[in-house]
């Protein structure tokens, strides 16, 4: 099992389900995928992969979901594990919300949906070399 992962966020099980399976497609077994439905439950993701020693290389977060925005979400993980890789997955944020994880989570890239196979194959490849 790989000691590397890639987390996404996103409030839509059916959006996950795509990221995933295109991640898989793109990468095969070179990373442990984890997906949350919300920041909370992506904590707890971050959470049970640090205590397993698994080592996330990138979030791929939604903007807009319930109670913690993903701009937001992605400062705090900014904050606490600056090495990690943040991208924002969105079909409707702000500019602003963009700036602002930009600056405040060293946003690495913004995907707009709908997006491509190729699209996000492109971002995470980029950014992970």
């Amino acid at each position: 099992m790989s000691d590397t992962a890639i987390l996404c966020v996103d409030d839509e099980a059916s959006i996950l389900k795509v990221l995933k399976e295109q991640l898989k497609r793109c990468f095969g077994n070179q990373y442990v995928y984890e997906v949350a439905q919300s920041a909370e439950e992506a904590w707890i993701a971050i959470d049970e992969l640090e205590q397993e020693n698994i080592k996330i290389l990138i979030i791929v977060s939604d903007w807009l979901m319930p109670n913690v925005r993903g701009d937001e979400f992605l400062a705090q993980v900014h904050q606490r594990f600056p090495e990690v890789i943040t991208v924002m997955l969105t079909g409707q944020a702000d500019e602003a919300a963009i700036e602002r994880a930009r600056q405040q989570a060293n946003l690495y890239a913004c995907i707009h949906k709908p997006w491509t196979q190729e699209e996000l194959q492109q971002v995470i490849s980029t950014a992970l070399n």
